[in-house]
Parts: C-alpha cells; sequence; structure tokens
C-alpha cells in the first residue's frame, strides 16, 4: 500500500518562515534553527521538531540563521539593522553587530573564528569572533542586494547569492572577486552539497547545479512555478525544492524527474533542506510554519511510526 506523506509541523511562529538551518550531528543531536518575520528565531530538536528555545532580542524581521559547526553558537541577520551572536545552549545574546541597512545572511566560518555577513548595501562583512569590537574586512563587488552568504569548507573562500542575477566566489585574503557566475535572474537561494562538490542555486523558475569550485554547470532544471529553495540529498541521489505553488516537490538527481509531491503548507515555501543524516528534510513557509518530512515515507524514524492505517505514516505527536 503506498504510504501518503504526513509531516511534522512546527508552529510557533506567527510570521512567515524566511531562512531555516540544521547543525552538523553533534554529540547533543541534531538541531534546527529557524528564522521568521516575527522577530524571535527558534531552536528545535533537529528529528522531531520539538521546540528548544526562542532567541529574543530582535525588533524587525530576521532573514538569515546560522549555527556553528558544534551548535554552541548561533547567528541572526535581521531587518533591524543588525547581526546577533548568540550562544546557543543559553539563549543569551553575546554580542551585536550593527548594520547601515537590512543584514540579510550569516556564515560562520568552519573553524568558528569569523562570521560573514550579508547586508542589504550589497556589502559583505567579516567579523572576528575573538575581538567582537574589532572592524570588520569588507568586501564589494555587488551591484544589488545579496540573498546569501556562504563560507566554503576552506575557510578562505566566500560565496555570495544576489539579486544582481550571479553568483559569486571571493578570496577573503586579498578580498577580491575569484570568479562569477551569471544567470537569468535574481538568485533566490544558494546551498553547498554535503560532500562539497555541488553548489545548488535557484533563480525564476530554475533549478541549477554547478561543480564547485570550478563553478562550472552540470545540469539545471526548469520548472512551472517559481523556485525560492532547494537541496540535494547527503548521498546525491534527488533533490527537494519548493516554491510559489505551495508544494514540496523531490526529484531523482541523475534522471531529474519528479518523482513525489507534497502539500501541507498555506502558503509559499521560502526555504528547504535536508538534514544531515538525510532520512528528513525541512520546509519553511510564508504560512508561519516549518515542516519536517520523511525521505522514505513510513520509515520508523523520530516521532514516525511505521504503520499503515489508511495508507498514512502517522507521525505521532501526542
Amino acid at each position: 500500500m503506498a504510504l501518503k506523506q504526513s509531516p511534522l509541523t512546527c508552529g510557533g511562529h506567527t510570521r512567515p518562515v524566511v531562512d531555516l538551518t540544521f547543525s552538523p550531528e553533534t554529540v547533543d543531536g541534531v538541531f534546527l534553527l529557524t528564522a521568521a518575520k516575527d522577530h524571535t528565531p527558534m531552536l528545535r530538536d533537529g528529528v522531531t521538531g520539538d521546540w528548544i528555545g526562542t532567541f529574543t532580542g530582535h525588533k524587525g524581521a530576521v532573514w538569515g540563521v546560522a549555527v556553528d559547526s558544534v551548535a554552541l553558537l548561533a547567528a541572526t541577520a535581521s531587518a533591524d539593522y543588525t547581526a546577533k551572536l548568540w550562544d546557543a545552549v543559553t539563549g543569551k545574546e553575546i554580542h551585536s553587530w550593527e548594520h547601515p541597512k537590512v543584514a540579510r545572511s550569516v556564515s560562520f566560518a568552519h573553524d568558528r573564528s569569523r562570521l560573514a555577513t550579508a547586508c542589504n548595501d550589497k556589502l559583505l562583512r567579516i567579523f572576528d569572533l575573538q575581538n567582537y569590537t574589532s572592524a570588520p574586512s569588507v568586501v564589494s563587488g555587488h551591484t544589488a542586494e545579496i540573498k546569501k552568504v556562504m563560507w566554503a569548507p576552506d575557510d578562505v573562500t566566500l560565496l555570495s547569492a544576489s539579486e544582481d542575477k550571479t553568483v559569486r566566489r571571493w578570496d577573503v585574503r586579498t578580498q577580491q572577486e575569484a570568479q562569477r557566475v551569471v544567470v537569468g535572474a535574481a538568485v533566490t537561494s544558494m546551498s553547498l552539497s554535503a560532500d562539497n562538490e555541488t553548489l545548488v542555486t535557484t533563480h525564476a523558475k530554475t533549478i541549477s547545479f554547478w561543480h564547485f569550485p570550478t563553478l562550472t554547470l552540470i545540469k539545471s532544471l526548469d520548472v512551472a512555478t517559481a523556485v525560492n529553495s532547494a537541496s540535494l540529498h547527503p548521498d546525491n541521489h534527488m533533490f527537494v525544492w519548493g516554491g510559489d505553488d505551495f508544494a514540496m516537490h523531490v526529484v531523482n538527481y541523475e534522471t531529474m524527474q519528479q518523482t513525489e509531491e507534497h502539500k501541507a503548507h498555506f502558503g509559499p515555501v521560502h526555504c528547504v533542506q535536508f538534514s544531515p543524516d538525510g532520512e528528513i528534510y525541512v520546509s519553511g513557509s510564508e504560512d508561519g510554519t516549518a515542516r519536517l518530512w520523511q525521505t522514505t515515507v513510513g520509515k520508523e524514524y523520530g516521532l514516525w511510526k511505521s504503520t499503515k492505517t489508511e495508507g498514512v505514516a502517522d507521525p505521532s505527536l501526542a
């Protein structure tokens, strides 16, 4: 009997969920951090979606979130013109950096020594986490708002995606652009595969896959609706994407054929990501919820119990 996908719903936000990220696997488990326009990023259990805590202090929509490599620090980017650093264990604010315009995205260096931010003033900034009050390094070159910043695994390369229709690679040692690719529309999302060999981008109605670090195009898929985010499974055999049609789409990476489509959200899907173990993927939506979906429907995992009652894999939330 074919099983119907039944996601776990993570409530709590009162406005659209616009960014999210899983932590790496740690000795304490995996964590999920969500950003929303309600000013209050939330930390959750990455398997069950259970609420752990809320970071309070922002006075504007939170557009970007990040967790460091050991899940002890969190960072947020906000419309209140600040990027904040948090103790992910206690929830206390450690430091706040002022920006001249909306802070849009944040990313930790893998060695936890620096934090990169993207701002609507078209600049990237790199802050020293050993000296919070030191002036940041500034990287310039984009001609429109930057949607996403991300450290590459070598910690000397930054990647950025912008509304100027480019994805760029920067050498932070020289603060100079090393490479750029131009796409057909404003870039809406960017993520790196688990093996660090494939960069995934979305723009307009297109999902593109680029070899990293060369940024040569591997393949792309055009779909019927605007795409806001896509994520490649850790073993690279499939990917998921979400967009303006409210649905979650599952696609075979080799054949580029859709294998599943699931609906539960009541608004456009803004962000999606696979968990580190690939067992689940999460979506954040205009409807103010994040939802956890099973990669293998019906598999006993977390709160999901392997049942076939009326063809539904039931996530018991009691």
